[in-house]
C-alpha cells in the first residue's frame, strides 16, 4: 500500500516558522539519498523547508541540511548506520527516520530539533540517569505510518533517549522511526497491525505510545536479561491499520 502524503502547505510553513522560533543551538539535519528512491525528493524537500523556516543566528541557519547520496558518500552512510534510502539522521546516525517524514511525523521531527537545540530533552531526572548506566547496544525501531495522530509522540520520546545517551557522551542507543509503508518488510517482521508499534531489540515490546517510565523498565529488561513482551501499560493505541 502507497503511503498517504501530505503537502506541507503555507500554514503548516508557519507553524514551524513559529515553533522555530525557540531555537537556540544549530542542529544538523543529514539526508541520505540516492537512484532509482522514490521517496528521495519528497523526504530532501521536507528538510529543505525546515532550513528554511529556521531563523539565522550569526549569520548562519539554526537548522542545517546535508546531503549524502548513495554510491558517492558510502563511508558517511557506514558511519551513521544508514543502510535504506531516503533516510534522515541527527546527532551522527543515533536519531533516524528511515523513510519520509511526512504527515503527522513532522511533528515530531520538529519538536526533536528543538529539544536537540535547546539541551533539554524533557525526560524525568531518574530516567535520565537509567539512560546514562546502559552500556548495551540499543535499537528501538518505532513504526509508524504518516497520517497517525499518536504516531509522533513515540518517535519523540525514543529519539529523547537516545539524545540523553549521546549528550552524555554514549553511542550505543538508535532511536529508528520507521516509515512502515516504504518499509514493509520491517512492518511485516514484527506483525504490525496498529501503529506506533515500538520494537526494542528484534523484541516487539509496546503498540500504542508507552509510559516514560514503562519504557526505560522495558528497556532495561531486554538489553539486561534479554525478555521482552507486550508492555502492561500504553498512553493510547492507534486505530490506524497499516
Amino acid at each position: 500500500m502507497d503511503p498517504v502524503r501530505m503537502e506541507i502547505d503555507h500554514e503548516t510553513r508557519e507553524a514551524i516558522r513559529e515553533a522555530f522560533q525557540d531555537l537556540v543551538k544549530p542542529v544538523t539535519i543529514n539526508v541520505f539519498i540516492g537512484p532509482n528512491c522514490q521517496y528521495c525528493d519528497e523526504t530532501l524537500k521536507i528538510a529543505k523547508v525546515l532550513e528554511e523556516e529556521a531563523p539565522a543566528k550569526n549569520g548562519e541557519k539554526l537548522v542545517k541540511v546535508r546531503i549524502y547520496e548513495k554510491g558517492k558518500d558510502d563511508e558517511i552512510f557506514k558511519k551513521h548506520g544508514v543502510e535504506r534510502i531516503p533516510t534522515i539522521t541527527l546527532l551522527d546516525g543515533m536519531i533516524r527516520y528511515t523513510g519520509t517524514p511526512s504527515g503527522e511525523e513532522i511533528r515530531g521531527l520538529v519538536e526533536t530539533i528543538i529539544r536537540i537545540s535547546q539541551e533539554d530533552s524533557g525526560l524525568d531526572p531518574e530516567t535520565v540517569e537509567k539512560i546514562k548506566e546502559i552500556s548495551e547496544p540499543v535499537h528501538v525501531e518505532v513504526i509508524v505510518t504518516p497520517q497517525c495522530p499518536y504516531c509522533p509522540y513515540a518517535a519523540l520520546l525514543t529519539n529523547m533517549f537516545a539524545f540523553e545517551s549521546w549528550r552524555h557522551g554514549k553511542r550505543n542507543f538508535i532511536a529508528d522511526t520507521v516509515e512502515a509503508y516504504e518499509n514493509p518488510d520491517i512492518a511485516d517482521k514484527y506483525n504490525v497491525m496498529s501503529v506506533p508499534a515500538i520494537a526494542i531489540n528484534g523484541v516487539l515490546a509496546f503498540v500504542g505510545v508507552p509510559y516514560e517510565e514503562d519504557f526505560i523498565e522495558r528497556i532495561i529488561d531486554i538489553v539486561k536479561r534479554g525478555r521482552g513482551v507486550l508492555g502492561p501499560k500504553v498512553i493510547s493505541e492507534s486505530a490506524t491499520g497499516v
